[in-house]
């Protein structure tokens, strides 16, 4: 029975290509890549010539039961993609599943990752993240994830976007999640890397007066909004609060319901209901 190799591969940078990797490609019987035509510059160049079979996301099931009839067949599969970590928002997951079905063994070879790369220069605390991958192309669908993104318990979420695409997107996220704090990296590791830090208005201000911005592929990393943490006595009532503000900054009950309603993150009508139990009091 042969071996099912996972091999990653460089996401612009040839030099990043591992020694480890080079060996697996040049001591298996064949590899199974996303585009033939890609793979073929990428192998010519470290002088690995082996029978390349396509395998994308149109043909996966179809491709998948012939390497494994290979493999049970004592041939050693490698499976790249054009760029990066199979599996990773790639082809991959149904061949290695049918694999790990038919008790084939399966190695990961580690390569380099967009997501991971991204996280790394971002300056961001990745203790907690999650990866989604590409977006829904349909807005409707695409404000639907957002939402979930914003709910999403993880404090980092990792998205890929076209260049065609990124100006789009970053207009629909400023809108859902109210301006976040981003990392927009572009290119990363080829010769004209780009990274772009700040408010989403910011990042979409640059990307208008950039004339190279439908250029490379985008990596973005989108950062929960901290809200401040207000500390409130639990006897405090909406309506001290508002008596309070009114009193401290010397406001009339008008202004001191938007502060309040802001200040405390109160639903506005229920502390304009409040004021009125105030003026029930004082009539």
């Amino acid at each position: 029975m042969g071996i099912l190799y996972i091999v990653g591969t460089p996401i612009g940078n040839l030099s990043d290509m591992s020694e480890r990797a080079i060996n697996t490609l040049k001591n298996v019987d064949l590899i199974a890549c996303e585009d033939t035509r890609t793979s073929s510059v990428l192998l010519k160049h470290f002088d690995i010539d082996k029978r390349l079979v396509s395998y994308h996301k149109f043909n996966e099931k179809e491709k998948s039961s012939s390497l494994i009839h290979d493999l049970l067949n004592n041939k050693d599969i490698a499976l790249i993609t054009d760029a990066g970590c199979p599996c990773i928002s790639d082809p991959g997951y149904i061949l290695v599943k049918d694999a790990i079905e038919h008790n084939i063994e399966v190695i990961s070879i580690p390569g380099p990752s967009a997501v991971i790369t991204s996280l790394m220069c971002s300056g961001m605390d990745t203790s907690s993240f999650s990866f989604y991958g590409f977006l829904d192309r349909e807005k409707k669908k695409m404000k639907e994830e957002l939402s979930n993104i914003k709910n999403a318990p993880s404090n980092l979420s990792v998205i890929y976007e076209s260049p065609k695409r990124i100006i789009n997107t970053l207009e629909i996220i400023n809108e859902i999640l109210d301006n976040p704090n981003i990392c927009l990296c572009n290119d990363l590791t080829k010769k004209f890397e780009k990274k772009y830090y700040g408010r989403v208005s910011d990042v979409l201000n640059t990307l208008h007066n950039n004339p190279n911005t439908e250029l490379g592929e985008y990596v973005l990393i989108i950062e929960k909004k901290h809200e401040e943490k207000i500390e409130t006595k639990e006897e405090n009532t909406i309506e001290s609060l508002i008596i309070d503000e009114m009193i401290k900054n010397k406001i009339t009950m008008k202004d001191a319901i938007k502060v309040v309603s802001e200040k405390y993150h109160y639903n506005k009508n229920i502390v304009y209901d409040a004021s009125l139990n105030l003026k029930k009091l004082f009539m």
